[in-house]
């Protein structure tokens, strides 16, 4: 790939005029003054969040807007991997091993109790399990963790508990550090609102449009948190979100932008999010791929770095960044050329592909920082290498339709965005979902494909970093079903009278425990 004649990220901006004085807006015309805010108290931690999460439902856990709240705050995993160092540690299971080469046996720690006074038990554990992974209740969690395999699960007394796989699993536990474990008396015939956990903390109020409050629970088995209760609002402007920190009306702001002007209060963590665009290729123009590559040509990804986050972000090759095992630091991002970008459209147009028709470019509002200016930036780029691109900006639960499977049926071409973060630190939670023919959030694949992932999925060690090496290669050369923009680097917003340090799974598990008045 070599980059020719190149137009200037600063021509696509000027088509935008709203971007350039998106650094500047004024604050007398925002929602900070409509904030309604309690008097700072020591006992309450304060969270401005950029939406309003759309469930606290435990089985939709792994959607960040719900995980922010829920995990680890309100109910707990059974093993809870440490985003620090990788390792998986205990939390409701305190030990556990492969007793064979599909069957794991835990054991459960005892004295646990439910939020609603029930026990925890090996009943539980196993109940949580056949309710997100076995049932047809369509959890997240399902096809973001599991796929399509069921589980066997056996309470073999009140604390031991067996969880057997179709086929060898090596990093089942891994996938059980996803489940947020529920009592037997949750509904498995509908996914419920506000879940009962044995987490510190117990949802005291949820104000539908204003804010959530959590409280601690005194029956919690673990060791008391710093602050009673924490409170969660939403702003979807992160300068608004920044400003409730530097005004005193927030602790903790997340989502933040690198223009946003909260000085020495901005922290930076690497977040383990990428920003890239799904392609259907099911659909023309894009089930041409050629059309695919000369979107991958026609985005010019180190200019939306540069001008849009400060070059804080980084130019992205493959949907997972480095430290997960699986990423191949031997690929390079496909390069700005819009040439060779016009040149494959007009190639594919000559052979027959209508490329014409249009392609909806779907968008979640306020999914992070600078995400509508992106959209117009990205639909402005594509134009120019001859496609029809029309922007749907959308809110969460119509973006979901889009994202999941059963996809939004009869809608024509489409071009995804999204920001895909793998907390589990290992290819298979973004490979199996994104990208097998099968997967929760995967368009297509081939039978080729879908073998080198499976074989993948059962491999342990060097060998299982090559062969998810190899899958991003093949998936850029192969698939081509995305066009990936950026490795994000997240940024909170911290009080000064708040002891907090943000980790890699900040931006989806926000660990209220974690938190202390600074003295």
């Amino acid at each position: 790939m070599t980059s020719s004649s190149k137009l200037p990220f600063a021509a696509a901006m000027l088509k935008w005029p709203a971007l350039a004085s998106v650094a500047v807006l004024g604050l007398s015309g925002c929602s900070v003054a409509n904030s309604d805010a309690a008097a700072p108290s020591s006992n309450t931690v304060r969270v401005v969040l950029g939406q309003e999460p759309p469930t606290l439902e435990a089985c939709e856990s792994n959607l960040t807007s719900t995980g922010v709240v829920v995990r680890s705050n309100v109910t707990e995993p059974l093993i809870e991997r440490n985003p620090k160092t990788g390792e998986l540690e205990p939390k409701l299971a305190t030990e556990w091993k492969a007793t064979s080469p599909t069957e794991w046996t835990l054991k459960l720690r005892e004295g646990v109790k439910f939020q609603d006074g029930t026990p925890f038990n090996a009943e539980a554990a196993a109940f949580t399990i056949n309710r997100a992974v076995n049932s047809k209740l369509g959890c997240n969690v399902e096809g973001y963790v599991f796929g399509d395999a069921d589980l066997k699960v056996k309470a073999v007394d009140a604390t031991t508990l067996t969880v057997s796989t179709p086929a060898p699993d090596p990093i089942l536990p891994l996938r059980l550090s996803f489940l947020e474990v529920v009592p037997t008396s949750t509904s498995t015939t509908e996914k419920v609102r506000e879940p009962i956990g044995t987490g510190p903390y117990k949802i005291e109020q949820w104000d539908a449009g204003q804010k959530i409050t959590l409280s601690t629970w005194d029956g919690y088995w673990g060791a008391k948190p710093a602050y009673a209760k924490a409170e969660y609002q939403w702003r979807s402007e992160s300068s608004v979100r920044a400003a409730m920190i530097t005004s005193g009306e927030a602790d903790i702001a997340m989502g933040l932008s690198p223009d946003d002007n909260i000085g020495d209060l901005g922290v930076d963590y690497p977040n383990n999010e990428t920003v890239a665009l799904r392609l259907d290729g099911n659909v023309a123009p894009l089930n041409d791929i050629r059309v695919r590559q000369a979107i991958n040509y026609a985005i010019d990804k180190e200019g939306i770095v540069n001008s849009l986050y400060q070059g804080k972000h980084k130019v992205a090759a493959q949907l997972v960044p480095e430290g997960i095992v699986g990423h191949n630091s031997a690929l390079k991002a496909w390069p700005f050329d819009l040439v060779k970008a016009k040149s494959l459209v007009a190639e594919a147009k000559a052979d027959g592909v209508d490329t014409s028709k249009q392609i909806s470019l779907v968008v979640r509002s306020a999914q992070f920082p600078k995400i509508t200016e992106l959209g117009q930036v990205l639909q402005e780029q594509l134009s120019q290498a001859g496609l029809n691109v029309k922007l749907k900006m959308l809110e969460t639960s119509q973006h979901l339709t889009y994202q999941v499977r059963p996809f939004a049926k009869d809608e024509g071409a489409v071009a995804l965005m999204t920001q895909h973060g793998n907390q589990a630190g290992d290819a298979a939670f973004t490979v199996d979902q994104y990208m097998l023919s099968t997967g929760a959030q995967s368009y297509f694949g081939t039978p080729e494909f879908d073998a080198m992932i499976k074989k993948a999925d059962a491999a342990s060690g060097s060998e299982r970093k090559k062969d998810f090496e190899e899958i991003f290669a093949y998936q850029n050369d192969k698939i081509v079903q995305f066009a990936n923009i950026s490795h994000q680097t997240g940024i909170i917003g911290k009080a000064k009278s708040v002891n907090y340090t943000p980790n890699s799974s900040s931006g989806d598990e926000l660990r209220v425990s974690e938190m202390t008045p600074a003295s």
